[in-house]
């Protein structure tokens, strides 16, 4: 029996049983499957990769922290002047200062005199701190990343901090050395990108010791 309803009332209702039938399938069902597939297959990076010292959640292996201590000076403003931490690995420089609501870079060029001289004094820091030549210091050691909030350096720049940590924290270098190598992640498919050392994950598990 055809219907008795204008053509246009009869568009309308297809098209309020399309939005229907779409939004239970694609804002419903969809992502409550990719919810699940998630949990299931990935469970750790769905819920945020958060890493745990002695039953305490402390970060998130996806951003990095910057492992500081107050130095006892202060600057022209009156804040404290926070110095590397000789107990622990160090990340690359920040430009947010691991502030993960204001992820970003400092967006200066290479040639910038600012920056150059910035790399120039984090270039003396570092190697002050680890007791080398300054021809010794890795560039991920004195430069920041595109979000300032990258949790990985290279293995050359964890080898270079692994007697200062050893030291420091009264471990053999063998041990360090081991903690690091645990830490490591090869080549994504084998073949991109470079191998990276987590320094969050690198640091809770010294905390474990």
């Amino acid at each position: 029996m055809a219907s008795n309803l204008p053509g246009s009332v009869r568009q309308f209702g297809v098209a309020i049983r399309a939005l229907l039938v779409f939004t239970v399938a694609l804002g419903i069902l969809y992502p409550l499957a990719m919810t699940g597939a998630a949990q299931a297959l990935f469970h750790g990076n769905a819920n945020g990769s958060i890493i745990t010292v002695n039953g305490k959640e402390v970060a998130s292996g996806l951003i990095g922290q910057a492992y500081t201590m107050d130095s006892g000076k202060k600057d022209s403003a009156g804040k404290a002047i926070m110095v590397a931490d000789p107990k622990w690995f160090q990340t690359r420089p920040s430009a947010s200062d691991y502030d993960a609501k204001a992820s970003g870079g400092s967006n200066l060029g290479p040639n910038n005199t600012d920056l150059r001289a910035a790399v120039q004094e984090r270039k003396k820091a570092v190697a002050a701190l680890e007791s080398v030549n300054e021809s010794q210091v890795p560039p991920d050691a004195v430069t920041a990343s595109g979000s300032g909030l990258d949790p990985d350096i290279s293995p050359a720049y964890a080898a270079l901090q692994v007697n200062r940590v050893a030291r420091e924290r009264g471990l053999s270098v063998e041990q360090v050395q081991r903690l690091v190598k645990q830490n490591t992640d090869g080549r994504v498919l084998g073949f991109l990108g470079e191998p990276v050392v987590n320094v969050v994950k690198l640091n809770a598990a010294l905390a474990r010791l």
